[in-house]
Parts: structure tokens; C-alpha cells; sequence
């Protein structure tokens, strides 16, 4: 797989795959904006086989599944060594409420917000970077 150019952040270069993981389905079943029920086995065997073929950044957000894909994304890259690790980005910014899991999450942008929201997603993520937020 071709590499886009190089992009400089800081003293890190990254090179990125042409195509990437999209983890929106991946998410599951039971929230609003829900693709369906996902075999999380299968999901992580994708991304598995997605990066052995090349892919090398996997784009998810904390809403997706409302957690849920970024858990399943950090089952599939444990243990990977770090040269062969994707590159893992999310975002933050809607917040959902656990009681009802129905209800359309919150676009909420202040600073204790997105600091909660980070921390949750390095747990989620099992990972102590993430690489574009």
C-alpha cells in the first residue's frame, strides 16, 4: 500500500495509509445511532487483517457504540509491537447519558469535559498515547 507524504507533528513523522479503519460500526448495537449488531471476534479480526494488509491508522470516537469501539479497537492492537501498531484516532465532544442510551448524545466542548473524556478514552483504548485526538 502507498504511503501519503510524510506529515510533521512535532519531531513525529507519520506516514499514512491511503485507506484507513473507520470503527463507526464496529460500535454495535443498542444506541441510537447504531449500524446494527457486530461480532466483536470478527471486528477484531478485521482490523487485525486490515493492518496486516497495510492499513496503518484506525479512526474511532468515543460515541461510537458509546465506548464500545474504542474497547473493541484496543482488543484488536494489544500486543502488537509498536512498529506494527496503527496509528488510533477519536474524538470527543458528545457525551451521552448511560440511562438512556436511546437519547441523541450532547455536543459539550468544555475543558473538564474533553479532560473526562480523554482519560476515558485511554482506559477504553488500553493505550497510554493516543495519536490524533
Amino acid at each position: 500500500m502507498t504511503s501519503l507524504p510524510t506529515r510533521r507533528l512535532g519531531s513525529t513523522d507519520m506516514h499514512l495509509s491511503r485507506i484507513g479503519f473507520g470503527a463507526w460500526a464496529i460500535g454495535g448495537a443498542g444506541w441510537r445511532y447504531a449500524w446494527g449488531a457486530q461480532d466483536d471476534a470478527g471486528s477484531i479480526a478485521t482490523i487485525r487483517r486490515a493492518v496486516e494488509a497495510g492499513v496503518n491508522w484506525i479512526d474511532t470516537a468515543a460515541v461510537y457504540g458509546l465506548g464500545h469501539s474504542e474497547e473493541v479497537v484496543g482488543k484488536a492492537i494489544a500486543g502488537l509491537p509498536d512498529a506494527d501498531r496503527p496509528f488510533v484516532f477519536t474524538k470527543a465532544g458528545l457525551v451521552w447519558d448511560d440511562n438512556d442510551r436511546a437519547a441523541a448524545p450532547r455536543r459539550v466542548m468544555a475543558a473538564a469535559s474533553v479532560r473526562r473524556e480523554i482519560e476515558d478514552s485511554l482506559r477504553r483504548l488500553d493505550v497510554e498515547r493516543i495519536d490524533l485526538y
